[in-house]
């Protein structure tokens, strides 16, 4: 009998260290048209409005040609806050996991799912709602170890499916 490996469902498509060490002139030339981004511990420390590192990763991808949106579960202020500086499309009050804010942000960007790639910090949220959703996924390191009591005890529990992932890349 089979054990069914019910945390592969976590796994991303890739890792990198940051959001800032993406080639993303490589994700183009393979014909990726459209970037979700989460906001927070992905672009910046959580809370924090945008510096001049995500203005200058911003203004890069406009000139690749990329759309972008950010995708976040956190409110409308918060992203705006964020947003002011960047000028991306935008969605709030996600509600990662759920596929409707990954559908609508490639709806918003003109893209399908073949052509959209999403970064994010989480395998639970960011992670598992884009491959619910049939994107390609990204998980970048999070930028700040200082989280939120609910963040924390979702990286506990992220650790054991992370190892996992790591030791199958090994092979």
């Amino acid at each position: 009998m089979k054990t069914l490996n019910w945390y592969k469902t976590f796994y991303p498509d890739a890792m990198a260290d940051s959001a800032y060490a993406i080639d993303y002139r490589e994700l183009y030339a393979r014909g990726i048209r459209g970037l979700i981004f989460d906001i927070d511990n992905t672009l910046v420390p959580h809370g924090a409005d945008a510096d001049e590192r995500a203005v200058r990763l911003f203004e890069t991808l406009r000139e690749i040609g990329f759309a972008t949106c950010l995708l976040s579960n956190n409110r409308e202020e918060r992203v705006l806050r964020f947003n002011r500086e960047i000028g991306s499309l935008y969605l709030y009050k996600a509600d990662k996991p759920s596929v409707r804010g990954y559908r609508e942000a490639m709806k918003r960007m003109g893209t399908k799912r073949k052509t959209t790639v999403f970064i994010g910090d989480q395998l639970f949220t960011d992670v598992w709602g884009a491959k619910r959703t049939g994107i390609y996924s990204i998980l970048v390191k999070p930028i700040d170890p200082h989280e939120e009591i609910q963040i924390v005890l979702k990286r506990f529990l992220e650790k054991p499916i992370l190892r996992k992932f790591e030791k199958e890349l090994e092979k």
